[in-house]
Formats: C-alpha cells, structure tokens, sequence
C-alpha cells in the first residue's frame, strides 16, 4: 500500500456509518485477493464526494467495465479491461479496479477516454478522504471572502502536492477527474448540507 490506511484511521474523522464497503462477494474471482478487493472490503471510503458501484442485485457482483461502457470505443484500454469490476462513480467517469497491477482507472464513456487514476487503492481512499474531510471541516469567516477563497485554494493545493509525492496519478495533469473535483471544492462548489463551508457560505 502506498499510503497506511486502516478501518480505524478513516472512522475516527467519519464515523462507522459514514463509511461504504463492498463484500468480498461482489468482485470476480481474479480480484477477490486482491490488495484493493481487501481495502474497500475492510476499510471503505467516506460517502459524499466518491460512490461505490452498487452490487447487481441479482448476482451480488460488481458490473464488469464491458458492461457500462464499449471498451473498443477507448483507444487506450488495456486489452482486458472489459473484465475488470467497476468499484465506483467519481463525476462522470467509472472507476474500475485492474486486479493484476491494482491500479484504478477511471473511464469517461462521453470523452471515450481512459485514465490512470490511482497507483493502487490505499491512494482512491486518501484522496476521498482528504477531500471529504476538507469539505466537512473548512469554515469560511464570513469577512475577508477573497481571503478564505485564497486559504480554501491553498488546502486543495496541499492535498494535490502531499498525494502528488507519494502517488502523481490523481493529479498528473489538469483534466483527472481529480484535478475537476479540486478545482471545484475550491471555487466553491462542492459544500454542502450542514458543514460550516456550506453555512457559512449561504448562510
């Protein structure tokens, strides 16, 4: 794993209910083992920005990527991908964990595009939660406005540059759906609900 994730560590700052897993019984054969299989079994993410694929109701399994999109359609797909589970839904894109290497990519069906997105799972779950949490947390004064928006971009930027160390997938370039959804929390965009940002945004 690149980054120490634990059950107990993402639970602290969400709480058990927060937290979405996916059974062992969901995954295909081929990633059932697997490192990523294990993680969003155990640990999960914390629901709000990022949604886990929900399993077929019928079969209990995870769709396979051929079965949301026409994998000739991505020049850029390896090629059995089609066989890979489809684990969540981040903006447009699907999210597919590939069992051999354990990298996660997301897949664009309206660009027809495929990325690289995580290295390996334990890098899906710090980003979510990093972002999630910022979401949650963040207060804006209600004074200086351009200031907090100036604070607000630096804690984006700070999540971009720490995961950018240890895993450059997620932020490799300004097109990841990453890249979209940091660029929308700091504009504004993604608060919510009952958190401070959002209250004290729209009072």
């Amino acid at each position: 794993m690149l980054f120490d994730i634990t059950r107990e560590g993402v639970a602290a700052t969400f709480g058990e209910g927060r937290l979405a897993t996916l059974a062992a019984t969901a995954f295909p054969p081929a990633a059932a083992d697997t490192e990523g299989a294990r993680l969003l079994r155990t640990v999960g993410v914390p629901t709000g920005t990022l949604w886990l694929r929900e399993p077929d109701e019928g079969s209990g399994r995870l769709p396979l990527v051929r079965d949301v999109v026409d994998v000739e359609d991505f020049e850029d797909a390896s090629e059995d991908a089609g066989a890979w589970p489809v684990i969540g839904w981040l903006l447009n894109a699907h999210l597919a964990l590939d069992p051999g290497s354990g990298k996660v990519h997301a897949f664009d069906a309206d660009e027809e595009s495929v990325q690289e997105l995580h290295t390996d799972v334990s890098s899906l779950i710090q980003v979510t939660l990093r972002f999630q949490r910022l979401l949650e947390k963040f207060t804006f004064s209600g004074g200086d406005e351009e200031a907090d928006f100036e604070r607000l971009d630096r804690e984006v930027d700070r999540i971009r540059q720490e995961t950018g160390s240890v895993d450059p997938l997620p932020f490799q370039d300004d097109e990841t759906v990453w890249s979209v959804v940091g660029d929308e929390i700091a504009a504004g965009q993604r608060f919510t609900g009952n958190s401070p940002g959002a209250r004290s945004l729209h009072g």
